[in-house]
């Protein structure tokens, strides 16, 4: 069985002595798939979808976006041509050495460059408040991984839903977080699970997410918490007027 193998070719990180921003454009490929993705500050902005033949734009529509030149996604054709041409010649020099399904640690500094990592964190969350019958977004977060990809999936009370996976990133350890989005519109009683697959996972690991109840907004708790401080103050300072007011009554008294 051949190996399969995930090469990246560009690692560009921007910055000076003092570091402000970190920039990262990575350009990979496997036997059955390719990626093309440019982060910002650890933040997916764009992608390309070889599938669909586009340049995507992943960041939510209520941030500034930024723009790419035309031409982007041939850019990312060519590279995927020099990747593959790139694990031929990888498969030739090392004879397709299988990957080993050892580990020593959660990350790479201690293993060897072909040794699999189960992912140490899977977490699901919805991104917006939640507002029964309003349409939001779930999102299931993996990390600590390698090689990758995962395998995602969603259900919905039992049935399958599909959701749209990222790209994988490389965390500083040598690992990868990889991130799917659901959009779904919560209703009372809903359960939601997202299940991931590795080959370093020895069973699908499966997390739950359900809709219990509609979620407060924070706007009225902060309000609340506000009004308490003030009338707080208020009492301090009328009580240290009161005081000082005596005391100056029986001074002039005496």
């Amino acid at each position: 069985m051949k190996t399969k193998l995930l090469l990246f070719l560009c690692r560009i990180l921007c910055g000076t002595a003092q570091v402000l921003h970190e920039d990262l454009s990575i350009s990979g490929c496997s036997d059955y798939d390719g990626e093309f993705v440019y982060t910002l500050d650890g933040e997916e902005l764009v992608y390309a979808d070889f599938k669909k033949e586009i340049i995507v734009d992943a960041q939510p529509p209520f941030v500034g976006h930024i723009s790419y030149p035309a031409g982007a996604y041939d850019s990312a054709k060519v590279q995927q041509q020099q990747c593959r041409q790139n694990l031929r010649f990888l498969r030739k020099v090392t004879k397709d050495l299988p990957l080993k399904q050892g580990f020593q640690s959660s990350g790479l500094s201690q293993t060897s460059c072909f040794s699999s990592v189960p992912p140490s964190n899977v977490v699901v969350y919805n991104r917006d408040e939640v507002d029964l019958g309003e349409q939001n977004t779930l999102i299931c977060h993996v990390s600590g991984f390698y090689p990758a990809p995962v395998n995602v999936s969603w259900t919905r009370n039992g049935e399958k839903v599909s959701g749209r996976i990222n790209v994988p990133l490389p965390n500083s350890d040598g690992t990868f977080t990889q991130i799917s989005r659901l959009p779904f519109v919560p209703q009372l009683g809903d359960i939601y699970s997202c299940s991931v697959e590795h080959p370093a996972l020895p069973e699908v690991q499966t997390k739950i997410w359900d809709v219990e109840k509609s979620q407060p907004g924070v706007g009225p708790a902060v309000l609340c918490g506000l009004s308490v401080v003030v009338g707080l103050l208020g009492m301090a300072t009328g009580t240290y007027f009161f005081i000082k007011g005596k005391k100056l009554q029986v001074i002039g008294g005496s």
